[in-house]
């Protein structure tokens, strides 16, 4: 039977602990006010646990609670973990996938990754977890999402179990699990996937001129521009389609990518040769009212989607990945001029492997890359065939990279003709 009555409690004033028994107390602060207090071990470890205003909690409701969080301690359960619990709502793993993916976007800079990180797990994961709290998701339940597409799309399956272990993860560390991601021990029940053969297909340096020929001869479009512009410069397909008149210098001699647009998160200088300079003239004729994109889409004047280029290089019937060009160019560098390495490398915009190497070398070989990008220009479009508008030569020596750190041109380039947005 507990020491304290309703009368007494009503009575009392005095700022201070008054004990009712069994560990509970009435606690009444310097300003007057009075709450209950729970004082237990848990797992030998002294705990204090509110249990609510005594002007709202009556003394018999109290009590009621304090049994209730001894017989959790005596068991080795934390109650206020076990309250946490109650409080909690626990996400379905569709909305903390929706959570999850809001939060880790703000330090992702592939505008592709982004958007096929949730549409993977809307087809592939949502059936069969979508509706689950995170909470009651467990290994073999993920396994019967990847067995269904294990081996019939691969690399797709191994980025579903990526997407669903990183959901997972993030619910754990908000505390909507017990536990990280089951992911290590799910391939073991799963079969060997086949070994991935071979790299992007690429087409062989010599039959660069020949596509380019046939890709010319195609009515001008932003996708044809794009995809002549990449092969010129050599730079990714996301590189190119994302292109905006900001990032060129006002003679058409410097393209400037922002860090955040480069794989490798570093502003690339890309030294534009005669030929690419000349893509980047015609491109003028696509302009949209509002867009600031070179090669802006058909409709809404944004940048082209990632398929643009690659179903122009399938509709030429040719077997080869829009990404296997920058491979065309590195073969030509290897085969056909003595360019040391780090330099065609560096026209990659590719990382030095070494550490030590990277830790030392500054330069990024500008002047020597202005060099060879002419040269390889002139391989792919010799200067007889290469131009509808006529540039004066430009030789590497006169290309001037703009200050580090600024992008784009001291005036924006004059814009000869715009179309408006349909």
């Amino acid at each position: 039977m507990g020491k304290l009555t309703a009368s007494m409690i009503k009575e009392l004033r005095e700022p201070g602990r008054y004990a009712d028994g069994e560990g509970l107390y009435l606690r009444i602060s310097p300003s007057g006010g009075k709450s209950w207090v729970l004082r237990i071990q848990v797992n030998r470890v002294r705990r204090d646990i509110g249990l609510g205003d005594a002007n709202y909690v009556s003394v018999k409701t109290a009590r009621l609670e304090a049994g209730a969080a001894r017989r959790l301690a005596a068991l080795g359960i934390d109650p206020l973990e076990e309250r946490r619990k109650v409080l909690k709502v626990i996400p379905t793993f569709e909305e903390a996938a929706r959570r999850a993916h809001a939060e880790m976007l703000k330090g992702w800079k592939n505008g592709k990754h982004t958007q096929q990180w949730l549409k993977t797990l809307e087809l592939y994961a949502y059936p069969k977890l979508g509706k689950l709290t995170v909470d009651k998701i467990d290994g073999p339940m993920i396994r019967d999402v990847l067995a269904e597409i294990w081996l019939k799309v691969p690399e797709t399956a191994r980025r579903v179990r990526q997407r669903i272990g990183a959901v997972l993860d993030w619910s754990y560390s908000n505390g909507f699990r017990d536990s990280e991601a089951p992911m290590r021990s799910l391939t073991k029940g799963l079969p060997r996937q086949p070994k991935r053969k071979g790299h992007f297909a690429a087409l062989a340096y010599h039959d660069v001129a020949s596509f380019l020929d046939d890709l010319r001869a195609k009515p001008a479009c932003a996708s044809a521009l794009a995809l002549e512009g990449l092969i010129l410069t050599a730079v990714r397909s996301g590189e190119i389609r994302n292109a905006r008149w900001s990032e060129l210098d006002e003679n058409l001699t410097v393209w400037t990518i922002p860090a955040e647009r480069m794989k490798m998160g570093v502003t690339h200088y890309v030294p534009l040769s005669r030929q690419a300079a000349d893509v980047f003239r015609r491109a003028r004729d696509l302009c949209v009212e509002g867009s600031d994109h070179i090669f802006p889409g058909p409709i809404s004047g944004a940048a082209l989607s990632d398929m643009a280029l690659l179903e122009l290089v399938r509709g030429m019937a040719v077997p080869v990945t829009v990404h296997g060009f920058r491979s065309s160019f590195r073969d030509w560098a290897a085969e056909e001029t003595d360019v040391a390495d780090a330099v065609a490398e560096a026209c990659l915009a590719h990382a030095v492997g070494d550490k030590t190497k990277a830790a030392y070398l500054r330069t990024d070989f500008f002047r020597k890359r202005a060099r060879l990008m002419q040269q390889w220009a002139d391989y792919c479009l010799p200067p007889p065939r290469a131009t509808a508008v006529h540039a004066p030569p430009i030789s590497a020596s006169s290309v001037q990279r703009p200050a580090i750190g600024v992008v784009g041109a001291a005036r924006p380039l004059p814009v000869l003709r715009r179309r408006s947005v349909r």
